[in-house]
Parts: structure tokens; sequence; C-alpha cells
């Protein structure tokens, strides 16, 4: 039997054996969420709608984004690059498995839970005390909220996956990653919605992948213009880096046997 759909699971079951690290979790998420959601209700609030944000989608933004942290995992936790600083990934390597698609197993799992314990009861929290834009068209907007909200998983997890391989060249990833720890959360949408933004300014950020890991799933939802060219932009990006963490594995993986790894 093929491991990949057990590692799924596995990776839902080790999350769910922390209940107490989630309902924590919860609770910051929710409470910086009020505060994020003050501040831009004072926004549109001087002209009642900012680049096509009234309240509720101004809610929606700020809730969906704080369970969608968690979901992507924003900030990764390095699991992978201490094992390359430690040598254990030799033994990762020697399994019979690919190392890549064994990891993203791991990661949906983990994402699968985070749905349940982390997206879902912010969203709820604010649609019960804020305004809230639903979807006008429920269903096909779900599903494609649903398959971008993959995508920005997959997206997530090649990113990820590219800065802890960075520790067989730079055998401490805790800087790079430091840096896009910092940078994430602004470039992918989370501070503010990118369409406040200049427009040029938005068009570079689009040429990278941060936004299609938490501001296209909140689009989506939003039933924001565009969503074909969004998606799109999110399956090329998802591609893309898998692709270069192939290759920047096979590297790696040469590198270690170089150097009797």
């Amino acid at each position: 039997m093929s491991p990949y759909p057990l590692l799924v699971r596995a990776g839902y079951r080790r999350r769910s054996v922390y209940l107490t690290a989630s309902l924590a979790g919860l609770f910051t998420n929710t409470v910086f969420g009020l505060l994020r959601v003050a501040v831009l209700l004072a926004v549109v609030a001087q002209t009642g709608s900012t680049a096509g944000y009234d309240a509720g989608a101004v809610s929606a933004f700020v809730w969906l984004g704080q369970g969608l942290i968690a979901v992507v995992m924003l900030w990764g936790d390095g699991e992978l690059s201490e094992r390359v600083r430690s040598g254990d990934i030799a033994i990762d390597l020697s399994r019979p498995w690919d190392l890549q698609l064994a990891l993203l197993a791991g990661d949906l799992g983990r994402a699968g839970h985070a749905v349940l314990f982390r997206l879902a009861p912010p969203v709820a929290f604010g649609a019960l005390v804020l305004p809230f834009r639903w979807p006008t068209d429920p269903v096909p907007t779900i599903l494609l909220f649903t398959a971008s909200t993959v995508l920005a998983v997959v997206v997530s997890f090649a990113l990820r996956f590219l800065l802890d391989l960075s520790t067989f060249w730079l055998l401490d990833s805790r800087g790079v990653r430091s840096v896009y720890n910092g940078l994430g959360g602004v470039l992918a949408g989370l501070t503010v919605p990118l369409a406040f933004f200049p427009d040029a300014l938005r068009g570079l950020l689009y040429a990278t992948p941060f936004p299609a890991i938490l501001q296209t799933p909140i689009d989506v939802f939003t039933e924001r213009d565009g969503l074909a060219a969004l998606l799109a932009h999110q399956l090329l990006w998802a591609v893309a880096l898998l692709a270069l963490g192939r290759l920047v594995l096979a590297r790696a993986t040469r590198k270690l046997v170089v150097q009797g790894g």
C-alpha cells in the first residue's frame, strides 16, 4: 500500500494529540484578530469602502487570514532543517519513499487538522459578532476556496522545504528563515489586503509566490474579480516550487554523499 495516504492520516493524528496547543493558538489568533479587525474597520468606516473592501469584506479578510495562518503554516517550525543539521536526514533519505512527497503528505494532514481547529472557529466567531461577507454563490465558491486553500498549503510547504534545504549549505537556516518570517506576512497579505497597495507595487508582489499563500484563498472566498487568474497563479507557483524543490533536494543529496553523510 502506498505510504502517502497513511502519512496524510499520520500528519492529522500527530497534531490532534496536542489539543491544548491548538486551543492556545486558537485563543491567540482570535485576540489578534479582534485587534486587526478593529483597525481595518476604522479605516473603511471613513469612506464605507476602500479598494473594494467594505466592513463585511474587511472582517472576512481578517478572520480568514487569522485561521489560514495555521492552515498554511505561514511560519515554519524548521523541523526538517534541524534534521539536516543533526544528520538525521540521512535516515529519511534511506527510507523507501520520496522524501518531498512524504513530507508534503504529512503537511496536508496537518493542514486538515488546522482547518477544523484553527480556521473554522475564528471564522464562526467573526461571523457571529461582526459584519461578515459570505459568498453570494456558496457551493461553487466553497469548492473553489477549498481548492485554493490546498494550493496555498502546497505553495507554503514548497517554500518552507526550500528554506530548510538551505541548511545543507548554510549549516543553520535560522537566519534566512527569520527574514522569510519577517517579510512573509506582509507580502502574503496578512497585515493588510494587497488591494490597498499601489498598483505598481501590487504587480510586483504578484510576480512572487507570496500572495498565493494567504491573499488568494481569501479573495476566492470573498469572490473578488479575476478568480481564474488567481488560481492559475497559485497552480503555476505550486508546480514551479515543487519542481525547484526536487532539483535542490537532488543537489543536496549529492552533497550529503560527497561529505560522507
